[in-house]
């Protein structure tokens, strides 16, 4: 079994808990316009991209005395669920990695078979909630936002959600009454779980006209502290 991989890193401490591996997979359905990875958004067209799940394996065994897990990320890792189920079971059979944890990094779009097809061989997952409000998403990332509720929905159920995280895009997403109505959802799931406000970065993202901007350190505990107002979230910003 191969996959369409873009890149890898051996440890990153910002994918998921702990010190992980992170495995970023070429292609996106989301065109985000805040992207920081929009080099992997289009689909992968030639071998180049192709990569056997075998030749993952020796370099996760070389980190793994330092690794807390493996992380698939993308572009949009649940576009290539075949490859991901392979993995995480190769990763989970091997006497040197089984104690690895397998986190999957999405969009949040894939629909319910796919997560119950992953669910077995999958720990935690983090998931992206641009905008609460549709057409605000739909702006920020050419798609709606049901599939993405859906998803944390689905996702609490089957007790695989690590964290959402928001996005704050200053000017665009982080209208006080927008956040607000984005916690009184997320608290109607779960009013205690994991949240992360990322502020958004220009370094990495293609240009925007009219520039995006990046929010300050004061506005993104603004952002959060609407979040605490509404629910007792266990909320991290960065």
């Amino acid at each position: 079994m191969s996959g369409f991989v873009a890149d890898t890193i051996a440890f990153s401490n910002v994918d998921g808990p702990g010190n992980r591996f992170v495995v970023f997979l070429q292609g996106c359905n989301f065109d985000c316009v805040a992207c920081h990875n929009p080099q992997t958004i289009p689909l992968a067209t030639g071998d180049h991209f192709r990569t056997a799940v075998a030749d993952l394996l020796p370099r996760l065994r070389r980190a793994a005395p330092f690794l807390s897990g493996i992380t698939v990320s993308g572009g949009e890792a649940t576009l290539q669920p075949d490859f991901l189920i392979e993995l995480f079971t190769a990763v989970k059979a091997d006497p040197e990695l089984a104690r690895l944890t397998c986190f999957i990094d999405s969009n949040g779009a894939a629909d319910a078979a796919t997560w119950a097809r992953l669910a077995p061989v999958t720990d935690g997952t983090m998931i992206d909630l641009k905008c609460i409000d549709d057409e605000i998403h739909r702006a920020m990332t050419g798609q709606p936002n049901e599939p993405v509720l859906a998803s944390i929905r689905e996702l609490h159920a089957l007790g695989l959600l690590y964290e959402v995280r928001l996005l704050v895009l200053k000017g665009v997403n982080d209208d006080p009454a927008v956040v607000r109505r984005t916690a009184e959802w997320l608290a109607g799931v779960d009013p205690a779980m994991r949240v992360k406000v990322i502020g958004f970065r220009v370094h990495g993202a293609r240009p925007h006209d009219p520039p995006l901007v990046e929010p300050c350190t004061d506005e993104l505990d603004d952002y959060a502290a609407v979040l605490r107002d509404v629910a007792p979230f266990d909320i991290c910003v960065v």
